[in-house]
């Protein structure tokens, strides 16, 4: 995301924005979100409500008032309008600009869901407590949201989002009732949390997607797993190197009955191998490169490997199921393991063009964190994070198209 991308979107802002108004209500929180949208883009200081207002606000004989800053950060944490509305419009214009584009890709529209950690000092934000943030890299004060971006060769946008509740914040009616989170809300883990945006998503009608992927938070919980399975959801998500299959169908490695006592109940374990003995047992010709796309220092190539296995689900014995392996080149190349629910003529180059989607759920939090001001909102109620993100996400998707339009006028 480059400056010039930013100066062309905002100044493609107010075309957008129409589509958008009415999702935030009246005149005045539509004028308010047009200035908070323009200071997610171009704002050269901190992205927040005040410095945001005093350079884009609208200003009256005495030039921006004080009122005015406060008006916004009302806007941001009172303001009725539902964040939930935005995304489906989101939804909306991701399945009519960028889904097209995947009429020729062969992985078609792809979900990926990670978690991102947003370090905060205090204790009275929503959600926040010591818990692990992957921007620090280690435990930390921080609040934890989930995303859901789809991605299409075109670009990708964020389809929808949700602020990670504690169970210490779940429990707590106090802490709860001061930062205003619904009484619908309770603990769920960020997994069952990934599943509830994906049913949403797919409920709205708008968008279908034909992979899910995600990292081993969500690969090594076998009941988000099971929720992919029963919704039908084709995925490919990352496990652990210690995960365990069988390489074996366990039914035929269920004991002889010899006819005294109860039945066997669960087959033997002697062909339960973990992940990465599978993939130090495999022979050379078994790795096949493929390029996944170009990186800044020219393609971006691995090595991949795919057997077919039975998932080890519960303790107990899960369906068949695809291990993939991807192995970095070099002198000390890394292995990471996926496992995929895909049919058996799934190609090797597919699953391993799905793998490679990941990268762009990063993308867009780097660009988010780093040039639409995603980390820099002041939200300590529930509301005005949900609607920080919404609005960051309506800004990123405006780059986005923005970016397409000025590749179309370079070819042309």
């Amino acid at each position: 995301m480059t400056t010039s991308e930013l100066r062309a979107a905002a100044s493609a802002l107010t075309s957008l924005h129409q589509r958008f108004a009415p999702f935030f209500g009246r005149k005045e929180a539509q004028a308010q979100s047009l200035v908070y949208l323009n200071g997610l883009l171009l704002s050269r200081e901190r992205k927040s409500a005040e410095p945001m207002a005093l350079v884009f606000g609208k200003p009256n004989d005495d030039g921006i008032s004080q009122n005015q800053v406060l008006n916004l950060q009302r806007f941001l944490s009172q303001s009725p309008w539902d964040s939930q509305d935005v995304q489906h419009e989101i939804q909306a214009v991701f399945a009519e600009e960028l889904v097209p584009s995947t009429a020729n890709w062969s992985i078609g529209t792809v979900g990926v869901l990670d978690s991102s950690g947003f370090p905060k000092k205090g204790r009275e934000s929503v959600g926040v407590q010591r818990q692990y943030c992957g921007r620090l890299g280690k435990k930390d004060n921080c609040q934890v949201g989930v995303f859901l971006v789809g991605v299409t060769p075109a670009g990708s946008a964020l389809l929808d989002h949700q602020l990670y509740l504690p169970k210490v914040w779940a429990q707590d009616k106090e802490r709860r009732a001061k930062v205003h989170v619904p009484k619908k809300i309770r603990f769920q883990t960020e997994p069952t949390i990934a599943v509830a945006m994906l049913k949403r998503t797919q409920a709205m009608g708008v968008v279908h997607f034909d992979w899910v992927t995600a990292d081993d938070t969500y690969g090594r919980n076998g009941k988000f797993l099971d929720a992919l399975e029963a919704a039908e959801q084709r995925y490919l998500v990352d496990v652990p190197a210690t995960t365990t299959v069988w390489t074996q169908d366990p039914a035929s490695e269920m004991p002889p009955y010899e006819g005294r006592g109860r039945r066997p109940r669960h087959p033997r374990r002697d062909s339960v191998r973990a992940v990465k003995a599978i993939a130090e047992n495999l022979p050379a010709d078994a790795w096949h490169a493929y390029q996944l796309r170009e990186g800044a220092c020219g393609p971006l190539v691995f090595e991949f490997a795919a057997v077919r296995v039975w998932a080890m689900r519960h303790r107990h014995a899960g369906p068949p199921i695809w291990l993939l392996m991807r192995r970095s080149l070099g002198a000390k190349p890394e292995i990471k393991y996926s496992v995929s629910n895909a049919a058996a003529e799934v190609p090797l180059e597919v699953l391993a063009l799905v793998s490679g989607c990941r990268f762009r759920v990063e993308e867009f939090l780097e660009d988010g964190k780093s040039h639409l001001g995603m980390a820099q909102y002041e939200a300590r109620g529930w509301a005005s994070w949900h609607h920080h993100m919404s609005l960051v996400a309506m800004a990123h998707l405006l780059v986005t198209l923005t970016r397409i339009q000025l590749k179309k006028k370079r070819l042309s």
